[in-house]
């Protein structure tokens, strides 16, 4: 895929933009949880990097935010000043998706002139960079959707960005593995792969479940942990007609879904780190198996935390970027299940 001289230099290139996607999605969750998002009613690619510099230009950009929904049934009477504390959320989180474009477009352009990567890796690496581009397109088109009647994004466009987000994170990811750990000969048991692969859907799962949640903030009821309220299941669970809107729009089911999806990775993944530690003695396999489960176990934890106290903003982060750790230390082990040394 690389030149041998270039290949740790261009997966850790690759390393430090996925984290930067995480920070990404880090920095979403803050811009959603302070009501910031809807604060810049327009997409602007490359105008928009220069934010408003002098009164004339903080008052037009206000008073564009005052014809929005969220203003005038949300925000009404707000000053300047409370207007530039979520402006600045919004505006951020806009600059480091700029930002993570121009880290990995440059250095692309650097190795491939120097003829560090392979046509193939070009072709895997020019992908990103485009899903990176959608990724720009989707955000916007999410923002939009809350601009129009509702103050408030469609939960449906807020799930996708954030599953996109976790896609050019997975591919970042995956292959700056693949250049540190290139694929050994000897493949580790069929079963084994499989049961990490179901691990990690059940982590995408749990992540698209908790996209709704944020989307419909149902993570404001039943804060109570192990019941929900006094029930196992709410009785309202599937109140809505028809009866597919419950796991959409329904606070209960939604909440429900994403504290199954918690309880099904808390006993499947102990489950796969017994079968790893008994189907193979590789070093790596096993550390992968073992990190996965710490991680699982701290994003379960902060999972209840931020249910009992009311959603509090560090806690909600915290959750959020966890989500994307879980799923690096779930692809991680499927990585490493390639193949045992």
């Amino acid at each position: 895929m690389t030149t041998s001289e270039h290949q740790g230099a261009v997966a850790t290139w690759l390393a430090v933009c996925a984290a930067m996607v995480l920070g990404m999605v880090v920095l979403g969750g803050a811009t959603r949880l302070t009501h910031s998002g809807l604060s810049i009613v327009e997409w602007q690619p490359i105008v928009g990097t220069i934010p408003p510099l002098s009164p004339a230009d903080w008052n037009t950009t206000f008073d564009k935010y005052k014809q929005t929904p969220e203003y005038k049934r949300v925000n009404q009477g707000m000053s300047l000043d409370e207007f530039k504390g979520i402006f600045w959320w919004e505006y951020f989180h806009r600059l480091l998706g700029r930002t993570i474009g121009f880290v990995f477009l440059v250095p692309l352009l650097y190795f491939w002139r120097r003829g560090a990567i392979t046509r193939p890796l070009v072709r895997v690496l020019i992908g990103i960079f485009v899903l990176g581009g959608l990724q720009g397109f989707m955000g916007w088109y999410m923002v939009s959707s809350g601009l129009v009647d509702e103050p408030a994004v469609s939960p449906f466009r807020l799930t996708a960005h954030l599953l996109l987000a976790l896609v050019i994170f997975a591919w970042m990811w995956w292959t700056a593995l693949s250049l540190w750990h290139p694929r050994p000969a000897a493949a580790a048991p069929g079963r084994l792969r499989r049961l990490s692969w179901i691990a990690t859907l059940l982590v995408v799962f749990m992540a698209t479940s908790g996209g709704f949640v944020a989307g419909i903030r149902a993570g404001l009821t039943y804060n109570t942990f192990p019941l929900m309220g006094d029930y196992i299941v709410p009785p309202e669970i599937l109140m809505m007609e028809p009866w597919w809107k419950n796991f959409f729009y329904n606070m209960a089911t939604v909440q429900f879904d994403h504290r199954l999806g918690a309880w099904t990775l808390a006993v499947f993944v102990p489950y796969l780190v017994w079968r790893v530690r008994a189907m193979t003695a590789d070093a790596r396999t096993r550390r992968a198996a073992m990190l996965l489960f710490a991680m699982l176990a701290v994003q379960i934890t902060l999972g209840i935390s931020t249910l009992l106290w009311f959603v509090p903003v560090p806690l909600a982060v915290l959750h959020q970027g966890g989500a994307v750790l879980v799923l690096a230390a779930a692809l991680n082990l499927n990585h490493a299940l390639r193949g045992t040394r």
